[in-house]
C-alpha cells in the first residue's frame, strides 16, 4: 500500500532578488532507498515516489501536488540525506507578498504541513539572517535541479560537528562557576608562599654552619 510522506514547506519572497524568492519543501522521511527515488520538478507541479526504511520493511511512498504559482526548475536545487528530502525552489514571478498556500486548490492535505523550523513571517523577512541546516548547507554547489548523483554525499559537513565544541569555548573564562581572576590569585599566592620558604630554609641553613664548621685556630705560644 503506497503511503504519504508527510511533507513540510516555508517560503521567503522577494519582488528585487530571484534568490530570495523561494520555497523549501522537504519531504521528511527517513532511510530514503535512492535507486528507488522517482522525483519530477516542472514549473507547475511536484511527483515524488520512493520506497524508505530498512530493507526487510521498506515500504512506497508518493505524492503529487501541483503548485499555487510557477517555478522555475532549473534554478532549483535538491538534496537526499538520510532524514528527508531536501528542496529549495525558485519562484518564478518576484513578488514582495507570499504564496497564501502551496497548492494550487485550497484544499486541506493531511500530510502537507508548515515547516515551522524555516518560517518567518512576512514582514519579518528582511530581520532575518538566513543560515544552513546541517543537511543543507553544501547545496550552492549542487548545481540545479539535474542529475541525482550529486544528492548522496555530505559534501564538507562532517567536518561540522567539531563546530559545536568551539561554540563552548567562550565559557572557559567562568571556568564552571570558579572566578577565574580569584583562582589565578590564589595560584599566585600558592606560588608565593613557596617561593618564601626557600629563603628561610637557606638562611637556617647559612646559621647553622657557623655552628656546625670546624672549631677557629688557637693562636700558638710563641716558642722558647
Amino acid at each position: 500500500m503506497v503511503q504519504h510522506p508527510e511533507v513540510l514547506w516555508a517560503q521567503r519572497s522577494s519582488e528585487t532578488e530571484d534568490e530570495k524568492n523561494i520555497l523549501y519543501v522537504t519531504v521528511n522521511l527517513p532511510d530514503i532507498v535512492e535507486n528507488s527515488l522517482k522525483f519530477d520538478l516542472t514549473s507547475t507541479s511536484i511527483s515524488f515516489e520512493a520506497k524508505a526504511g530498512k530493507p526487510e520493511e521498506g515500504k512506497d511512498f508518493a505524492f503529487n501536488l501541483d503548485f499555487f504559482d510557477e517555478v522555475v526548475p532549473e534554478l532549483s536545487l535538491k538534496r537526499l540525506t538520510s532524514r528527508s528530502f531536501n528542496l529549495t525552489i525558485r519562484k518564478k514571478t518576484k513578488k514582495a507578498e507570499y504564496w497564501p498556500r502551496l497548492t494550487k486548490e485550497k484544499v486541506k492535505n493531511a500530510f502537507l504541513k508548515t515547516d515551522f523550523s524555516k518560517w518567518v513571517d512576512e514582514d519579518e523577512q528582511a530581520d532575518t539572517k538566513e543560515e544552513p541546516e546541517d543537511d543543507m548547507g553544501g547545496m550552492g554547489g549542487m548545481g540545479g535541479m539535474g542529475g541525482m548523483g550529486g544528492m548522496g554525499g555530505m559534501g564538507g559537513m562532517g567536518g561540522m560537528g567539531g563546530m559545536g565544541g568551539m561554540g563552548g569555548m567562550g565559557g572557559m573564562g567562568d571556568m564552571g562557576g570558579m572566578d577565574f581572576e580569584k583562582m589565578m590569585a590564589q595560584m599566585g599566592n600558592m606560588g608565593g608562599a613557596s617561593g618564601s620558604g626557600a629563603p628561610a630554609a637557606a638562611e637556617e641553613e647559612e646559621e647553622g654552619s657557623d655552628d656546625e664548621g670546624p672549631p677557629p685556630l688557637e693562636d700558638a705560644e710563641p716558642t722558647k
